[in-house]
């Protein structure tokens, strides 16, 4: 097992989980204040990250770049394609929510 791999994917993990403010001391959780549309922008531009790295890797195997590995590739896919779809249903979910406060009786 590629133990740096992984070492690096938790580290990701864990500083996204931190720029949303989910867990450990950051700026934002402080002030007690957190700008929706910086945490989405953030996302995003998360999402549109992995799916460049993903797409770039995929060329580079294809190309027979040495330095890029079927498994490495595979990942980048895999954890571009989870982003996308989390962005997806989070999406779906915020369009619910807005119809069904749209359809509330006032």
């Amino acid at each position: 097992m590629n133990t740096p791999a992984v070492d690096s994917l938790l580290a990701q993990m864990r500083a996204a989980a931190e720029a949303a403010g989910l867990r450990g001391p950051s700026q934002a959780a402080q002030t007690g204040s957190v700008d929706f549309s910086a945490v989405l922008k953030s996302a995003l531009n998360g999402v549109a990250q992995s799916q460049a790295q993903s797409e770039e890797m995929q060329k580079a195997f294809v190309l027979g770049d040495d330095r890029v590995s079927l498994s490495d590739t595979m990942i980048a896919m895999q954890k571009a394609s989870i982003n996308f779809q989390t962005t997806v249903q989070v999406r779906n979910k915020v369009v619910q929510a807005y119809n069904d406060i749209m359809n509330m009786q006032v």
